[in-house]
């Protein structure tokens, strides 16, 4: 039976030693780029999932145990950097995929791959439909492929699934994909600072022709998706963050921006009041009274950082955000009768260096998880490093009890423990010059979102020569 990974490159016999370096050159650039830690929650927290560089790594909370992988496709389960990993809504269906053009559906029971399916491109997000019939990804040329999954109950052998698209953003790389609460619409978002809402169809196998809105307003790549749940609203509030230093809340239906809280700035100011806080050992949190009156003054010195991921907190209203010079995450309040977000607090990471790249949550647990870590570290016995910190403490607000302060909680007291960390991290402890080069490394990758290739006439037509996604004529 043939092996249904990676297809090959099919290179020109008559090569020449301009397209022979060329090639070279190509691998090297693909070979430096970082790909940073991810981290995502099952539904009813059963679970917690760790992706850096091409090592899938599961813990299972409810047996309190490590998970093996069991993948029949043969070799390991991915053989290059993941850049996207995310349960269903329903927590029986996992997905991975990246940089190898794999696409990998797991059943969480088992935690067998029930399918292998090939993209053309490399794989930038994943999404998986509310019913669990349907699992989306994102290619970096800026289209949106759908796979069914007619029937699953997680007994199955593998399934030979190919992919068919849907929907595309003409050229530009899909940074996130997420289904609304509903299950009605697909958001897509991009580097081209677009966030597109398409409804999503009964038929998706014959695409997905109708787009509800679009919500413009972010000022450079958006980063990162999510929604908060509302009785009163079916669809959900869409939340955004981006390379512009904000977080932006959206009516989905209109595209209209409900509001935008400018975090980049708040960190800015934030960071000198942390280094005088660390002097005299003050408290771990920090009231967003400190960073008023300030904003605007800081905002005219262009000190902005990139909104990594965002993460709404169930039964409470939280949004987390990682913003990429923050040791710790912000948190933000909605009010949804007002339609408006505001800084409610940091939680910062005291003791280590500590940056999160990726946040999850789950319905239940009222815990926030979140990973630091990044693949391809250079000058390091260790090619990658993925640390594991969970926060605590958040509450449904009520007029009636006190609030609990959010805790950072050690390491012995993290569901799984020091078991998980094992697991999740790949050792207990981590070296704190890995996580300086991480959380440089991370940086880096962030910016270049900013930055668009620009190939010489030479580089596009060998380019064109050696790409591997041609399809071939019927």
């Amino acid at each position: 039976m043939e092996d249904p990974r990676v297809e090959e490159c099919e290179h020109d016999s008559n090569k020449t030693e301009e397209d022979t370096q060329m090639e070279e050159g190509e691998q090297n650039n693909k070979d430096m780029e970082v790909s940073p830690a991810l981290i995502s929650v099952h539904p009813t927290q059963n679970s917690v999932a760790v992706a850096v560089g091409s090592d899938l790594r599961v813990f299972n909370l409810l047996e309190d145990c490590a998970v093996t992988l069991v993948d029949e496709s043969g070799g390991t389960s991915h053989n290059d950097s993941i850049r996207g990993i995310k349960y269903g809504a329903n927590g029986k269906l996992f997905v991975s995929a990246g940089d190898d053009k794999l696409v990998k559906v797991w059943s969480t029971e088992s935690w067998r791959c029930i399918s292998t399916v090939c993209s053309e491109k490399r794989v930038s997000a994943v999404a998986v439909s509310h019913d669990g019939l349907h699992v989306c990804f994102a290619d970096k040329f800026g289209v949106v492929w759908v796979v069914d999954l007619p029937g699953f109950d997680g007994t199955e052998g593998p399934l030979n699934k190919k992919a068919v698209p849907m929907l595309a953003h003409y050229c530009s790389i899909i940074t996130s994909l997420e289904f609304s609460p509903d299950g009605q619409f697909i958001i897509s978002a991009d580097r081209d600072f677009k966030i597109r809402v398409t409804v999503f169809p009964k038929k998706p196998l014959d695409g997905a022709h109708e787009i509800e809105s679009f919500c413009l307003g972010h000022t450079e790549f958006v980063s990162c998706l999510a929604f908060i749940c509302s009785p009163d609203c079916s669809q959900g509030i869409l939340v955004s963050g981006g390379g512009d230093s904000s977080v932006r809340m959206w009516d989905i239906i209109s595209g209209s921006l409900l509001d935008t809280c400018e975090v980049g700035a708040k960190v800015s100011l934030l960071q000198k009041f942390l280094e005088i806080a660390d002097c005299f050992g003050e408290k771990k949190y920090h009231s967003p009274l400190l960073l008023t009156g300030q904003l605007e003054s800081d905002a005219s010195e262009g000190n902005f950082s990139t909104v990594t991921d965002i993460c709404t907190i169930p039964n409470c209203t939280l949004i987390a955000a990682a913003i990429q010079s923050l040791q710790g995450i912000m948190l933000l309040s909605y009010d949804l009768p007002s339609q408006t977000l505001s800084v409610a607090k940091v939680v910062s990471i005291v003791g280590e260096i500590f940056i999160p790249t990726s946040l999850g949550s789950s319905i239940s647990g009222g815990l926030l998880w979140m990973v630091t870590g990044a693949s391809k570290l250079r000058s390091f016995d260790l090619s990658s490093l993925s640390r594991v910190k969970v926060i605590s403490g958040f509450t449904k607000s009520s007029p009636d009890s006190s609030e609990q302060e959010p805790v950072v909680l050690a390491d012995s007291e993290i569901p799984g423990g020091t078991k998980l960390l094992e697991k999740l991290q790949g050792s207990i402890s981590i070296d704190e010059r890995l996580s300086l080069a991480a959380a440089d490394a991370v940086k880096t990758a962030m910016c270049n979102l900013l930055i668009k290739k620009q190939y010489t006439v030479e580089k596009r037509e060998f380019r064109k020569r050696t790409r591997n996604d041609k399809k071939s004529k019927q």
